[in-house]
């Protein structure tokens, strides 16, 4: 899946969670929306965040997501590397496939 069909399912589901969802799960989707906002730490910093998080945990479609949100709010290339490391040493080695995947998703983006 490209990053544009990505774009386009993420939402469309998302649309379909939300107008079928319940309370529980409207609420959740709402706070994870807030927690990334602004605050005493920067969006990009969360997002950032959200990346390593998502390398360590092996998902593919929110590390997808973060370098997304990462990218809009000025992530530098030094940056995204340089998390990486971040990711590799929390998660080990079983993250390898999943920076590949982070490295091959963000050159995408930025080209």
């Amino acid at each position: 899946m490209d990053i544009k069909e990505f774009k386009e399912f993420r939402q469309k589901m998302n649309e379909i969670i939300l107008k079928e969802g319940t309370l529980y799960t409207k609420r959740f989707f709402a706070l994870d929306n807030d927690v990334y906002k602004d605050g005493k730490i920067p969006k990009k910093y969360k997002e950032m965040m959200g990346l390593v998080a998502s390398i360590v945990l092996r998902c593919d479609d929110c590390i997808t997501y973060h370098i997304i949100q990462c990218i809009e709010n000025g992530m530098t290339k030094e940056e995204f590397f340089e998390l990486l490391d971040v990711a590799l040493i929390i998660g080990g080695s079983i993250t390898i496939p999943h920076i590949r995947r982070a490295v091959k998703t963000y050159f995408e983006l930025c080209s």
